[in-house]
């Protein structure tokens, strides 16, 4: 009985207080604050990871465009342009924009359904940079993008598009549409921001995507169109990506069209970009 009382009190004596506890703390070598890049990285590896979980969100970015692709090919070839063949020379570069233009609203939708659930109350509080999960998931996007661009040239280039840039016009192509659904994908992150639901999310999207993949110059000539619709074509974003990308895959690249690609997702980025900030600052 004497030996447990010794032994208690041995324990008690050497027992740490909550002031050494601290101080053995504050003396470690704490991991260095990771970098902004780094961050970002780390958030965008986490939305492909997403994907690994749940495969069935690469539906998007693989039958949907292939989807699109003979639907178009074949139901409009024959009548615009005489043969699927010819009509697919002209229609490819701007399926293409449009699917993958398409594909950034899930951005925003994404981001909606992470805030619902407080994923982002948690990131909040990480000791990073503050705007990295936005960016990260933005990054992790990149790759659905990128994934639904090479889908659908693949499924071209079996159908007979041959494209006079050859391989490097269409890496070109695909590298300057990657860049404005980069940019792009920031109007949809401020709609993430301070729309209720996923829903309205979607529905917001495909109000304002319809008209400006389907009012352009991706399925016709202009020239055939109404001055009026001619008017609206001509200033339209995607119109002009559109004519950028077939002008780089053609192995005449339009410099102008190029650089209004280029301006045009600056623009983007600065203005959507910083509204985005100032939201998820104040949520």
């Amino acid at each position: 009985m004497s030996t447990t009382t010794e032994t208690a009190e041995t324990v008690t004596t050497y027992a740490p207080s909550s002031e050494t506890l601290g101080a053995v703390l504050a003396r470690a070598d704490r991991p260095k604050r990771p970098s902004a890049l780094a961050a970002s990285l780390t958030f965008g590896w986490r939305a492909v990871l997403k994907i690994k979980h749940v495969p069935e969100q690469l539906f998007d970015v693989t039958a949907f465009p292939i989807i699109m692709t003979l639907m178009f090919t074949y139901l409009f070839g024959g009548a615009l342009a005489g043969s699927t063949r010819e009509y697919l020379q002209f229609f490819l570069p701007g399926i293409m924009v449009t699917s993958v233009v398409m594909i950034t609203m899930y951005t925003g939708v994404g981001l909606n359904t992470d805030i619902e659930k407080g994923v982002f109350d948690r990131f909040r509080t990480l000791p990073v940079w503050r705007p990295a999960a936005l960016v990260g998931m933005i990054f992790g996007d990149v790759l659905r993008y990128i994934l639904a661009a090479t889908t659908i040239m693949i499924v071209g280039l079996i159908l007979g598009f041959r494209p006079e840039g050859g391989v490097m016009g269409v890496v070109a192509g695909i590298g300057l549409l990657v860049v404005f659904s980069f940019a792009f994908s920031w109007i949809w992150t401020m709609f993430g921001l301070f729309l209720r639901s996923e829903k309205s999310v979607m529905g917001v999207s495909m109000l304002v995507l319809f008209p400006l993949t389907f009012l352009s110059n991706v399925f016709v000539d202009p020239s055939t169109m109404p001055g009026w619709l001619q008017a609206f074509v001509n200033v339209n974003p995607i119109s002009h990506l559109v004519s950028a990308i077939r002008s780089i895959m053609a192995g005449a690249p339009d410099m102008p069209e190029i650089m209004w690609t280029f301006i045009a997702s600056a623009a983007l980025v600065t203005v959507f970009g910083t509204l985005t900030m100032r939201l998820y600052n104040r949520k």
